[in-house]
């Protein structure tokens, strides 16, 4: 009886230290943040409570407001952008195309590199007197202007090109999973009725897919939450502050204007769609599971029919 004890005891002492970390690291972090940024401290932390007074702060800072404009733009072209791309993706190859393993190395591979390090690149290839621009010119088009990543305006369609270029391989991935585990039968059955396949995709297989888009969803919804290299390496937030994001805000904030108030604070804000996102993700993990077993119950009463 003992050592069925301890049997039994093993897996919650190997998860003991990840859940230590998980509450000590992390949400330790996240309430010594919530508490500083309701102080007024400054360079080092304070005990002066001040209540919600950074938060009115932060949200009459110009640049503050313009980084979240910036960061809701980003953010629905990116998600939008790399859903689509990674699901066209994952229904290509899904297709039994040769080579196939060779396609997957080389859509997944640009998620494995670090964007600091091709953010170089793809800051010369937008560079206009070097770039895409300058190439396009010497070929015989001397008014071609490609010039976004110097034009205020147009500054973030140029991060968005180049993040979609890294995540969408990772959504591919977890696209292609999800339609690995469609049944053949659907397809059969969908080819002797004569649906078309959009359609079959559309009404069938996309329902099917929801807690893997839903996971796809949390990562990128996550990623732009985050957003801070790629600008830093392509941008620095310029020209000017066109293309400021909250994350690059707070760091500007707590390491080179000492004001870790303020930074917290926006750490907070930029907490909330995170957090959003993974009560949604919750929801529709337990909606799938319910669904899960409603079926494999309408199988089983069958059997027994």
């Amino acid at each position: 009886m003992r050592s069925r004890h301890y049997t039994r005891l093993i897996p919650y002492a190997a998860l003991m230290p990840m859940a230590i970390t998980a509450i000590v690291a992390y949400l330790g972090s996240m309430l010594w943040t919530l508490m500083i940024s309701m102080t007024g401290s400054r360079t080092f932390p304070s005990r002066h409570f001040v209540g919600l007074t950074q938060y009115t702060r932060l949200f009459e800072n110009e640049r503050w407001l313009l980084s979240l404009d910036n960061l809701v733009l980003y953010g629905v072209l990116f998600v939008v952008a790399s859903m689509l791309i990674g699901f066209l993706l994952a229904v290509f190859i899904d297709q039994k195309v040769r080579g196939e393993g060779v396609l997957r190395t080389v859509f997944l591979y640009p998620y494995a590199m670090s964007f600091v390090a091709t953010g170089l690149i793809w800051q010369w290839m937008f560079n206009p007197t070097e770039g895409i621009q300058n190439a396009v010119r010497h070929l015989g088009f001397p008014d071609f202007r490609f010039d976004w990543i110097v034009d205020q305006d147009m500054v973030m369609y140029t991060i968005v090109i180049a993040t979609v270029w890294q995540a969408s391989g990772l959504v591919m991935a977890l696209m292609l999973s999800g339609l690995r585990g469609v049944d053949e039968e659907i397809w059969k059955a969908a080819r002797l009725d004569g649906i078309p396949a959009w359609r079959v995709y559309v009404s069938i297989v996309l329902p099917m897919l929801s807690t893997t888009i839903a996971t796809a969803l949390l990562l990128l919804t996550t990623a732009v939450a985050k957003l801070f290299d790629s600008v830093v390496a392509m941008t620095q937030g310029g020209p000017g502050t066109a293309s400021e994001v909250p994350a690059k805000f707070i760091m500007d904030h707590l390491f080179e204007r000492a004001n870790i108030a303020i930074a917290s604070a926006g750490a907070i804000m930029l907490l909330i769609p995170v957090v959003v996102a993974l009560v949604l993700y919750s929801c529709v993990r337990r909606t799938g599971a319910r669904n899960i077993a409603r079926r494999i119950g309408e199988r089983r009463i069958r059997v027994r029919a």
